[in-house]
């Protein structure tokens, strides 16, 4: 990257000469917040541009770091915005706008993580990507592999901590062989990775994987012309498969109901257990449960 020459004192400059080259999505949330802070005590950092020729020969900015501030200036209807001009090229702009953008993300969205695909195509070593962007080298290895692989949907759910890193690569080798996948999820349960919820929510990113696809994309990507009839017959296939597997455990479900709702009936006929119960401070039931096992309240 070339030496990075600032300018020595902030500008104002023109919200409407400014170019966005790395726009990204944002939490309407978090952007009415900057908004509010912005109107109520002023802008506490200078956003960061680097300076161009239009092709009309006028001057025009574009964009490094401060795309929510730029915003919200526009927003609130202002014409010019406090900016510090640095001196680089279109491709080192590019680079420090998505470095920074990635840097700064606790949960990173889909996008920037992308945008560490792009940084190594432009000839960045995985090294010097995690130097710019402040991730673990062993992170950012796993997730290029991840994303280079086109898994989106197993990239999100390691950023959301849905699944650990090492079984989302270990998913990935497994292919389509089902009992590698869960032989995967069992490791990361015996290791202590994946317990409980955890455990629940990794199987749903896997099942949704299988059933929807690799990428998280809620769009379809391929064109309608592409639909066949033996890609509609899969896809509805697919989702009988989902529905059975639904049923299924729902009955299981009611089944093992009306189970604990028969025991429940059985012990509380017994006087005994029942005065035991009482003595205890037990005698009340979930009103779910109570409403099956008698009528009239939910104590015994």
């Amino acid at each position: 990257m070339n030496q990075i020459q600032q300018v020595g004192q902030v500008q104002m400059v023109p919200v409407n000469k400014i170019e966005v080259i790395n726009s990204r999505e944002r939490n309407s949330r978090v952007f009415n917040d900057i908004v509010v802070n912005i109107k109520t005590i002023g802008l506490k950092k200078p956003i960061k541009v680097t300076k161009r020729l239009a092709s009309d020969g006028t001057e025009k900015y574009l964009l490094v770091c401060g795309e929510g501030r730029l915003k919200a200036f526009k927003s609130l209807g202002e014409a010019n915005i406090p900016a510090l001009v640095v001196d680089v090229s279109d491709e080192d702009a590019f680079i420090m706008s998505l470095a920074e953008n990635i840097a700064r993300r606790t949960c990173r969205p889909l996008e920037l993580l992308t945008g560490i695909r792009q940084l190594q195509e432009r000839g960045y070593t995985p090294k010097s990507i995690a130097e710019k962007t402040g991730l673990n080298p062993h992170y950012l290895t796993g997730i290029l592999s991840l994303l280079h692989q086109g898994e989106e949907r197993l990239v999100v759910a390691v950023e959301k901590g849905l699944i650990p890193l090492n079984a989302a690569l270990t998913i990935v080798g497994a292919g389509d062989d089902d009992a590698a996948v869960q032989a995967a999820l069992q490791d990361a349960y015996e290791s202590g990775k994946l317990r409980g919820r955890a455990l629940m929510d990794a199987r749903r990113v896997i099942d949704r994987r299988k059933t929807l696809g690799r990428s998280a994309s809620r769009v379809m990507s391929r064109k309608t012309s592409d639909v066949t009839p033996s890609s509609l017959v899969r896809t509805y296939q697919n989702e009988v498969a989902r529905q059975k597997a639904m049923v299924r455990k729902a009955e299981f479900a009611h089944q093992r109901l009306m189970f604990v709702v028969g025991a429940l009936k059985q012990l509380l006929a017994d006087e005994n257990f029942v005065n035991l119960l009482r003595a205890e401070g037990l005698a009340t039931l979930p009103k779910y449960l109570a409403e099956r096992v008698w009528s009239g309240g939910n104590s015994v």
